[in-house]
């Protein structure tokens, strides 16, 4: 629908206590100020009181805000009202028309929200409901995510604990947090212990675990060698502090194989839903893009869930902005110089780092182009970071066309 013909203009400023509201009409005046607690009561009266400002129904009026989720813009649009989310980054440079100084505050913030939409709507991105699926789909993918940090402070916790008391231990695996790791530690836990065990009880240990990059006597060898002189006390407080991490990190790795199953079982029910009563068998979004070298479960996940409107709308420049693979060019006279895009999505571009870095591994053409990048004197990073530029090119070419990806057809026409 077209903007255009609306008469009242909000603008929210809102805050984890108090949000400022702003109601202006299409010639710019004030109709009404306020602010409104947060929560479920004043959330509600902050529509209520929206309504009555502008005197017409909810879809009539446009309200803009710098947040393009969350309680306050899920609550204006249940009611009805047409949201916008603008950048903080805008939202400062129309600021500048009201205050030169930068002078700064909510009633200020609101009132420039209000007139930014009013005079230039198509700087802030009209907001869609989401589809319950995915919503639930990008808070795993965030709890998965914050997972796997928790992990890596955690294995860097048992790093810091073997390298005080035990450093010849850190020589037999790069990935201190792994579970055959921590199970090897508790089996020989000291450099006194490893100076008493069997060889053929370390050798059954490497065998379940399918370790081969060492043999027991090669690892007892290692562990056996002159160990660092600690203080007295040293080595059982140390030991105390790694058995308690060690629980911490099989808690950390159960809640992980939850979270995946909840990652595969929510991927699945967009996929099945193209079967759905009433849908035709075109290839759903989900489909096409598992169909990608380079796309597993969580690059998966992280695209449908923080790049979901502008994979809807196929906007290849958006996906290339919000996953930071668009440079920042700035051009005056004969000076031109090209930065890396800092303002964009981390969860969105670290995942779209690592598909283009497996895709260069696996896919033929992307390892192509990759190593004439590099041969061209770019670097690791900005080399896949055209590779990523690529993928999200074809991505938005075979969502168009609802089509799985196909290598053949792709060899032939590059």
């Amino acid at each position: 629908m077209d903007d255009r013909g609306r008469d009242w203009f909000v603008g929210v400023d809102w805050a984890s206590q108090t949000h400022h509201v702003f109601v202006i009409d299409a010639q710019g005046r004030k109709l009404g100020e306020r602010g409104f607690t947060h929560g479920g009561e004043g959330l509600a009266e902050m529509a209520a009181w929206i309504e009555k400002q502008a005197g017409a129904a909810p879809d009539a009026v446009s309200v803009a805000i710098e947040v393009p989720h969350g309680p306050v813009v899920e609550s204006l649009m249940e009611r009805g009202f047409r949201v916008h989310a603008i950048n903080p980054k805008q939202l400062d440079r129309f600021r500048d028309r009201f205050s030169p100084a930068g002078a700064k505050d909510d009633s200020r913030d609101a009132h420039v929200l209000a007139d930014a939409l009013r005079t230039d709507p198509r700087c802030l991105r009209r907001l869609e409901p989401l589809d319950p699926t995915i919503v639930e789909l990008r808070e795993w993918s965030r709890i998965s995510d914050d997972l796997r940090h928790e992990r890596n402070r955690l294995g860097n916790r048992v790093r810091e604990l073997l390298w005080r008391y035990y450093p010849q231990m850190l020589e037999l695996a790069d990935d201190v947090a792994a579970p055959w790791f921590l199970e090897f530690w508790k089996l020989v836990p000291t450099p006194e212990k490893a100076k008493k065990i069997r060889e053929g009880t370390v050798a059954r240990l490497l065998k379940t675990h399918r370790i081969r990059r060492f043999t027991a006597a090669q690892a007892l060898e290692r562990l056996r060698a002159t160990p660092v002189t600690v203080a007295p006390g040293t080595v059982s407080a140390a030991t105390a502090h790694l058995e308690a991490v060690a629980k911490r990190l099989q808690l950390v790795y159960r809640q992980i194989a939850d979270a995946d199953a909840q990652l595969d079982r929510l991927t699945e029910k967009l996929a099945e839903a193209a079967n759905a009563p009433g849908r035709d068998k075109e290839q759903r979004d989900v489909t096409i893009l598992r169909s990608l070298p380079g796309v597993g479960r969580i690059v998966a996940a992280t695209l449908l869930a923080e790049a979901s409107e502008a994979l809807q709308r196929r906007d290849y420049q958006a996906l290339r902005c919000l996953s930071g693979v668009a440079p920042v060019t700035k051009r005056s006279g004969k000076s031109c110089i090209v930065l890396l895009r800092q303002a964009a999505d981390v969860r969105l571009r670290n995942a779209v780092y690592h598909w283009a870095r497996v895709a260069a591994q696996n896919d033929p053409i992307c390892k192509a182009r990759y190593k004439a990048l590099r041969a061209r004197g770019h670097g690791h990073a900005r080399a896949l970071r055209s590779v990523a530029d690529r993928l999200l090119g074809v991505a938005c070419a075979m969502l168009k066309s609802r089509s799985v990806f196909d290598p053949k057809l792709t060899a032939k026409t590059t």
